[in-house]
């Protein structure tokens, strides 16, 4: 299968050069970054670690083909050639980005040198059926049943980290997905996410509602090792936008490793006249530390899912933006762990260039004690070029 994936990578790469080429049927759209990032790590009593830095040009290409007024196509790549004394002097690192999650691999390093690999992965990948109130959808896609803006106890099919911030697509799953469209606001789906066994397949149902001003949902079914149940809402207080989710987990077997857990998060955001944009959020992990929860870097955790979105038992968001001018776009955000006393700061601007050319430039600050959830990390900064197509 590798060599399939590496061929059709190439294939729509070299349908980019065609100068945004569409016929009536079919679109090809992407964009091309230039993300350079250099880590000051946390320095650690007895061990000298160098700071690193990595250079990545990172280019996506989104394919739709619409053969009939029902049917679509969708292939959807990301294609990252990455370097820098990261990846030299810690190869593991080459693995942790190529890892594909999914029931299929889509993901492939068809070249790599001591400081330095390509990396290729097809991220999506269906066919998407729609006819009258029924829409069925096979293939790699995103189930997006999140509400909140940052941690999503709903998403159980394919969790991310609010640190990706370079992912703006997200992960996709390998999944048949049916929904029913019962009214103008109401929806019904069923899911199932393909696994090897028992514990890494899922099959959850959700229904949507508006009633009172806000838009609900209720959802349950069995995802891996658990049964789980959730609900969720978004709406406004006198103009502030309210959103909440929770999911209660519990585990299928009780021979099993997994543990009953209840995950929750709720938010609030505003935008005043002027255009500045607050937002405030919490969550609740029932399987978090109240104390000293240190343990896997947030920015790399493969295991990211709805039930585990933080080592802490409680997880306080805040953030602010702002657009300076209408180009230029300032932005200031924070996640602090209330239990052990350890916090991340992130500022961040962009500036528009010109029409689809974005220059951002950011800084993912952590502190705490080396025994916390953040404070093992240390500081990143980085600085993109985008250019969209």
């Amino acid at each position: 299968m590798k060599p399939k994936i590496l061929a059709l990578c190439a294939m729509l790469i070299l349908f980019s050069t065609t100068s945004h080429a569409q016929d009536r049927n079919w679109t090809l759209t992407g964009y091309v970054k230039d993300l350079f990032m250099y880590y000051h790590p946390k320095q650690i009593p007895g061990f000298q670690i160098d700071n690193q830095y990595t250079n990545t040009i990172h280019n996506r290409l989104n394919f739709a083909w619409y053969p009939t007024d029902k049917l679509t196509v969708v292939i959807e790549n990301r294609n990252r050639f990455i370097n820098g004394n990261l990846v030299r002097d810690y190869p593991e690192y080459q693995s942790y980005v190529a890892t594909d999650n999914g029931f299929f691999d889509l993901s492939v390093v068809p070249a790599e040198g001591d400081s330095w690999f390509l990396h290729c992965m097809i991220d999506r990948a269906y066919l998407d059926w729609t006819s009258g109130k029924w829409q069925v959808r096979l293939g790699r896609q995103r189930v997006n049943w999140g509400v909140n803006l940052v941690w999503n106890p709903n998403d159980v099919f394919n969790s991310f980290s609010y640190f990706d911030f370079d992912y703006e697509e997200r992960p996709g799953t390998d999944a048949a997905r049916i929904q029913y469209y019962t009214g103008t606001t109401s929806s019904a789906e069923l899911v199932y996410k393909l696994g090897n066994n028992a514990y890494g397949m899922a099959l959850a149902g959700l229904y949507r509602f508006s009633q009172w001003s806000y838009d609900f949902q209720f959802l349950g079914g069995w995802v891996g090792p658990d049964w789980m149940a959730g609900v969720g809402w978004a709406g406004d207080i006198k103009g502030a936008g309210f959103r909440g989710e929770l999911s209660q987990f519990i585990p299928r077997d009780s021979n099993s490793d997994s543990e009953a857990a209840t995950v929750a998060s709720i938010s609030a955001d505003y935008s005043f006249p002027n255009s500045l944009y607050l937002q405030i959020s919490g969550l609740y992990n029932s399987l978090g530390e109240n104390d000293q929860s240190g343990g896997l870097s947030p920015i790399l955790n493969p295991e990211l899912s709805a039930k585990s979105l933080s080592l802490g038992k409680y997880e306080l968001f805040a953030q602010c933006s702002f657009p300076i001018t209408p180009l230029f776009n300032a932005d200031f955000s924070t996640i602090i762990n209330p239990g052990d006393g350890s916090f991340f700061l992130g500022p961040s601007f962009s500036y528009s260039l010109q029409t689809n050319l974005e220059l951002m430039l950011s800084g993912q600050l952590f502190f705490g004690d080396t025994t916390s959830e953040y404070g093992s990390v240390g500081q990143l900064a980085f600085a993109r070029l985008k250019w969209s197509f």
